[in-house]
């Protein structure tokens, strides 16, 4: 079903009215609620689409309430109904949620009045479960679903809470844990679509965001970037200073000099997710390097390089035609399934639209 995006001030009766939408379409077998479901239940979150698929017939309206509460950054129904209440009215709620919107819709004269009215909005923070600040509404990553977006103006929002005071290092609780402004901006698809993703996280550092992980169990922004597959950014960030300490680092960026010096030293997992994000990122100097070092063509990613998937998937999808070719060449097996969505890297190949990386695949199948 097509997610039209319920407003902050949705009350209770549209939240009941869509909840009652949302499972009736996947009683129908909407790919759109599936995937919302998927995703959104706790249930449902770790395990594939087959299995989500294969338990909607048995899921209620509690569920479809519960979903619809979570792609909104709240914890349970209850604490939505009771946000319905409290944003009904004026107020420091209210008001946040209204510069939110203003910072996603990139509309500096809006956003820049309701700073001008209350100056402390700089530093609130939602109520939701998230608990995020403006600046993190620039990630369009970890928040709730309907204002994961990027405006062309995205650098100019930015700037101009950077200067109302926003703290560049606060963090917002996503995916368990706390997480930055700039970790969550460059593990995000929606400014990288947009173009502005990468200027985005150098104005973040020159305005004292660290390169180096921010908060125990967070990764560096270089590491997150290169897991998602932004190599530009990336590359933008090692520009700015980065360090490049760690062989899976070295392996994504391509620097084969630099992995080769840091190989012996490197432990099994990290030398496992160096071959997963040289195969994602197309570095076939490097693939061909640490196969002739015995890397495994058909093993499955290690956390933290999509572990659902194979480096042959990840090739596939992000068109590397050279990886692609070294893979089947060591013997990457073309029947395995991807653990969530159940494809073949002939079916990521399609999904993506890299038809001739989808020939070979299907005719090393025959």
């Amino acid at each position: 079903m097509p997610l039209v995006p319920l407003p902050f001030d949705a009350s209770h009766t549209d939240c009941e009215a869509r909840a009652t939408a949302l499972l009736a379409a996947l009683r129908e077998g909407d790919d759109g609620a599936l995937h919302l479901f998927k995703w959104n239940h706790p249930e449902l979150v770790h395990g594939s689409f087959a299995e989500a698929r294969d338990r909607a017939p048995r899921l209620g309206l509690p569920d479809a309430r519960l979903v619809l509460a979570r792609s909104r950054a709240f914890e349970n129904w209850d604490s939505m109904v009771a946000f319905t209440r409290e944003v009904s009215r004026a107020g420091p709620v209210r008001s946040f949620e209204e510069a939110a919107d203003a910072v996603v819709d990139g509309a500096l004269a809006r956003l820049s009045e309701r700073l001008e009215l209350d100056p402390t909005l700089v530093s609130a923070r939602s109520v939701r479960r998230h608990r995020a600040t403006l600046l993190h509404y620039l990630s369009a990553n970890g928040l709730e679903l309907e204002r994961q977006r990027s405006p062309s103006s995205a650098l100019a929002v930015g700037r101009l809470l950077l200067d109302a005071g926003a703290d560049p290092s606060a963090t917002a609780r996503a995916y368990g844990g706390d997480c930055t402004t700039l970790s969550l901006l460059v593990s995000s698809v929606h400014p990288a679509e947009a173009g502005v993703q990468a200027d985005l996280a150098l104005l973040l550092v020159e305005r004292g965001a660290t390169l180096h992980p921010a908060v125990e169990g967070e990764r560096a922004p270089l590491d997150v970037a290169l897991s998602f597959g932004y190599l530009d950014t990336a590359l933008r960030l090692v520009d700015a200073g980065a360090p490049v300490r760690t062989v899976d680092t070295a392996a994504a960026l391509g620097l084969i000099d630099r992995v080769a010096a840091l190989w012996d030293t490197a432990d099994d997992d990290a030398r496992h997710r160096a071959f997963a994000l040289a195969a994602q990122h197309g570095q076939a100097a490097v693939v061909r390097a640490l196969l002739a070092r015995g890397a495994d063509p058909g093993r499955f990613n290690p956390p933290g390089a999509h572990p659902h998937s194979t480096p042959l998937h990840q090739a596939a999808f992000a068109g590397h035609a050279k990886v692609v070719d070294l893979l089947l060449e060591a013997g990457a097996r073309t029947d395995v399934r991807d653990t969530v969505h159940a494809g073949t890297p002939l079916d990521w190949a399609r999904h993506a639209g890299h038809a001739a990386i989808a020939a070979r695949l299907a005719e090393s199948r025959s």
